[in-house]
């Protein structure tokens, strides 16, 4: 059988499309549940959540995170699945980037330049660094697993996007610790951890999801 076919066959599969998707919202379900888990067990939520959340910058943040999230999952729901289009909705994925870089941009015009490097470096940014990967850690797992039952015709996008989706999970997760609200800091450090991720899960996907 031509590889065409059998692309075609699985991709008009309705059972095992929806299978892969059960599959993919209990993966990220069980992630977001050991990753929150982790949070609350190791170093909480922020101690000032009570009042930071009214602030716009802290709502920006968890917002910004949260739907590049969601974004991201779909394209992984979407790619895992042979022969569909996954441009749309990668497409999505430059509204959040949009998003934070309005904020940076709008930051650095308000900001005198003196506080810019302030802003930039934060309180913990080697801590956001290797946190966020940590928090990424069970849903990028769970992801992975679940794409094995797929069939995704580009393997290492779709560890990609997997790993996409798993790291801003953790960077949601973590912006709720997180004290560094600037935009300046989360489109640094925030978008350095999961683009590592990213890069991680596209370095998994090219050998664990090729059929």
């Amino acid at each position: 059988m031509k590889t065409d076919e059998l692309i075609r066959l699985l991709a008009q599969d309705a059972p095992v499309r929806r299978r892969l998707g059960r599959m993919l919202v209990l993966a990220l379900v069980f992630g977001i549940a050991a990753s929150g888990l982790l949070l609350l067990s190791t170093v909480g939520l922020r101690a000032d959540l009570s009042t930071a959340i009214e602030t716009v910058r802290v709502i920006f943040k968890i917002a910004t995170t949260l739907l590049l999230a969601v974004l991201a999952f779909l394209v992984v729901e979407r790619i895992g699945r042979p022969g569909l289009s996954v441009r749309s909705q990668a497409f999505s994925l430059l509204l959040p980037a949009a998003l934070l870089l309005s904020a940076t941009l709008a930051e650095l015009f308000v900001l005198p330049r003196g506080e810019w490097t302030t802003r930039l470096l934060g309180r913990h940014a080697a801590f956001c660094v290797f946190f966020i990967p940590v928090l990424s850690l069970a849903p990028l797992s769970g992801l992975m697993l679940a794409l094995r039952h797929g069939a995704p015709a580009h393997p290492g996008l779709a560890g990609a996007a997997a790993g996409l989706a798993a790291s801003a999970v953790g960077a949601a997760l973590y912006a709720w610790h997180c004290p560094d609200d600037s935009p300046l800091f989360m489109a640094t450090w925030y978008t350095l951890a999961i683009g590592l991720v990213t890069l991680v899960g596209y370095g998994i996907g090219r050998k664990a999801l090729r059929w």
